[in-house]
């Protein structure tokens, strides 16, 4: 039996589309469960992208450092990478970045009630 990946790829998209299209129809209709779903995604998209962002501004430093500089030492490396992770996590929970407000009004329905 000779499966074609290509017919499968596009039969899982267009299931996706399907799924996304049925969810999507009104904010009336709109299922809770799919809204939360959405919002939690993009939420963590948001905390990867402010994550990184932060990361390079901490590998930038540390090339830019003197070399006696704490910024130079790897001891904390770890500590800072975890609190760095956090503080992605906490500026995304308040979109503070707008990026998750940006990919939701991409994927959800204008809802005048959230607006």
């Amino acid at each position: 039996m000779n499966i074609d990946p290509q017919l499968t790829a596009d039969t899982r998209m267009a299931d996706t589309a399907t799924a996304v299209a049925d969810n999507a129809k009104s904010p009336d209709t709109l299922d809770p469960k799919y809204r939360a779903k959405v919002e939690a995604a993009a939420e963590k998209f948001e905390s990867f992208f402010i994550a990184s962002m932060l990361q390079q501004m901490r590998r930038t430093t540390r090339e830019l450092a003197d070399d006696d500089s704490p910024s130079r030492d790897p001891i904390n490396q770890d500590m800072l990478e975890m609190a760095d992770a956090k503080l992605a996590d906490v500026m995304a929970g308040q979109r503070a970045f707008g990026i998750a407000d940006a990919i939701l009004k991409q994927i959800l329905p204008a809802d005048k009630a959230r607006a």
